[in-house]
């Protein structure tokens, strides 16, 4: 009898990415709301998601302290209680971008909602919701959703670090084939 290839003693066996992958996080960033003016009458605001060592970023939008960017960032899941971070920066050309602020907020509430797994609800029928508190930076109360087949967050989040300003952004969760799943 053939006893199986066994890493060596001392060696853990790496895994991949996709055997801890939860699947994707759709994040819409969808606009600024009254942001802080950094250059002379205005701001060019750009947002950064970043999750674990993830990194991503939407457009500069030139001169505009209410920006719309309605741009999908996509970020790879595999430990749902790694916070988010959003930060948004005014673009300067010749000197280091400034911070107009940052926003952390938890997805495992929405990773609990879409676990609860309730196909064929109404459109629009409202899963959980959560408070604004001091414990989060959420301007508003948010909402869960079952809408159009598919649950979504939508979130306004109050930038800290700032004089002003909040960003909507919205959460959508993409299944992959092949991933570990929820």
């Amino acid at each position: 009898m053939k006893v199986p290839d066994s890493p060596s003693p001392g060696k853990k066996k790496k895994s991949s990415l996709m055997e801890n992958l939860l699947g994707l996080l759709r994040v819409r960033v969808k606009r600024g709301i009254n942001l802080a003016v950094r250059d002379v009458r205005s701001s060019d605001p750009y947002v950064v998601v970043k999750m674990g060592k993830q990194k991503l970023k939407t457009r500069v939008i030139k001169k505009d302290v209410n920006p719309e960017w309605h741009e999908d960032l996509t970020l790879y899941i595999t430990d749902p209680n790694v916070p988010v971070k959003l930060t948004v920066y005014d673009h300067d050309t010749f000197t280091k971008d400034d911070k107009m602020g940052d926003a952390e907020f938890e997805i495992n509430p929405f990773i609990e909602a879409l676990r609860l797994d309730l196909p064929g609800l109404p459109n629009g029928t409202i899963i959980t919701r959560e408070q604004p508190s001091k414990h989060n930076c959420l301007a508003e109360e948010t909402f869960i959703t079952y809408t159009d087949g598919k649950v979504i967050q939508d979130m306004c989040l109050r930038l800290k670090h700032v004089e002003c300003g909040e960003v909507e952004i919205q959460l959508q969760w993409i299944d992959l084939p092949g991933s570990k799943g929820l």
